[in-house]
C-alpha cells in the first residue's frame, strides 16, 4: 500500500481562488474586504507568517490593514491599537499574531478583539459558538483539517478519530469539530498523560497528529488503511539544507505512507490552509458587515 499524498497547498490555492471572486463581488457592492494583522516584536516565525499573510491578502484581493509594533510595546498601546481596529467599520477582521512578547498578557488581548472581528476564532465566543454548533469563526488550522478530509473524499459519518494533542489551537477545536453533528465521528483525544499511546492510535481511522513532536507517531502506530492528517511543523537540523534545517511533520512520513491510506505532507500539507480558512473568515466578516450574511 502506497498512501494517496493530499495535497494541501492545491486544495489551499483552490479556497483563495474562491475567496477571491467573492471578494471582487462584495466590492462591486461597496464593501472592500479588510483584515489588520497586528505584529508585536521581530520573531522569525512570526514575521514569516505576517509575510505570508500579506501575500495572500494581495492574492484575493483584500484590503491590508497591518501594524507592526516594537517588541517593546507596552500592553496598554496594544489594547488601545485594538480598540480603534474594533471602532473602525473599514477593517473586518482582526488577527494579532501570537506568541506576543512576556510582557503582554496574550488572553486579555485575546478578549479584546471585537468577536465579530476574531477572525483567528479564538475569542471565547468564537469558541463557545463552535462547541453548542452555533454559526461563527471557525479556527483556521482545525477549520482547514476539515476541508482537507472533506475534498480528500475521506469518510467521517461513524469512524472513529483520534487526536494526538489538546492545544486550544488545534487539539481541542479539531476534536470537537470532528464530533460535532456534521462530521460525526466518535473522537478520542489523547494528550501528555496518555499511557500506551499506541494502542489508541492503532484504533484510529482517521488519526490527527498534532502534538508538537517531529516524527512522534511511526509507521508501528497507524492502523492500515488509516487516514493520517499531520499538523505538526517542527523545524530540525539538516547540514544538508540550504538553511541548515527542514521542516518535518509529527508524523515519520515515508513509512506511514507504506501503512495509511491518505496522508498530508509537511509542508505543503495542513499549513497552507491555515492562511487560506483565514481569507475565508475575513471574507465572511466582511459579508456581515454588509449585511449579507
Amino acid at each position: 500500500m502506497s498512501a494517496t499524498v493530499i495535497d494541501g497547498f492545491a486544495v489551499a490555492a483552490s479556497v483563495r481562488a474562491q475567496v477571491a471572486e467573492s471578494v471582487a463581488a462584495l466590492r462591486e457592492k461597496g464593501t472592500h474586504a479588510c483584515l489588520a494583522v497586528v505584529l508585536v516584536g521581530e520573531d522569525p516565525a512570526s514575521v514569516s507568517y505576517v509575510t505570508g499573510k500579506a501575500k495572500a491578502l494581495a492574492e484575493v484581493g483584500m484590503l491590508d490593514r497591518s501594524v507592526h509594533l516594537p517588541a517593546d510595546a507596552a500592553e496598554s498601546e496594544l489594547l488601545a491599537l485594538v480598540a480603534s481596529l474594533n471602532a473602525d467599520p473599514g477593517v473586518h477582521g482582526i488577527l494579532v499574531q501570537l506568541p506576543l512578547p512576556k510582557h503582554i498578557n496574550e488572553a486579555k488581548v485575546i478578549m479584546a478583539i471585537d468577536p465579530a472581528k476574531d477572525v483567528d476564532g479564538f475569542h471565547p465566543v468564537s469558541v463557545g459558538n463552535m462547541v453548542i454548533g452555533r454559526p461563527g469563526f471557525l479556527p483556521c488550522t482545525p477549520h482547514g483539517v476539515m476541508v482537507l478530509l472533506r475534498r480528500a473524499g475521506i469518510e467521517t459519518n461513524g469512524k472513529h478519530a483520534v487526536v494526538v494533542g489538546r492545544s486550544n489551537i488545534v487539539g481541542k477545536p479539531v476534536a470537537i469539530l470532528l464530533a460535532a453533528r456534521q462530521a460525526n465521528a466518535t473522537v478520542t483525544v489523547c494528550h501528555t498523560g496518555t499511557k500506551d499511546l499506541a494502542s489508541f492510535t492503532r484504533q484510529a481511522d482517521i488519526l490527527v497528529a498534532a502534538a508538537g513532536k517531529p516524527r512522534m507517531i511511526t509507521a508501528d502506530m497507524i492502523k492500515p488503511g488509516a487516514a493520517v492528517i499531520d499538523v505538526g511543523v517542527n523545524r530540525v537540523e539538516d547540514p544538508t539544507a540550504k538553511k541548515g534545517f527542514r521542516l518535518v511533520g509529527d508524523v515519520d512520513f515515508a513509512p506511514a505512507c507504506e501503512v495509511a491510506s491518505f496522508i498530508t505532507p509537511v509542508p505543503r500539507g495542513v499549513g497552507p490552509m491555515t492562511i487560506a480558512m483565514l481569507m475565508e473568515n475575513t471574507l465572511l466578516a466582511a459579508r456581515r458587515a454588509a449585511g449579507e450574511a
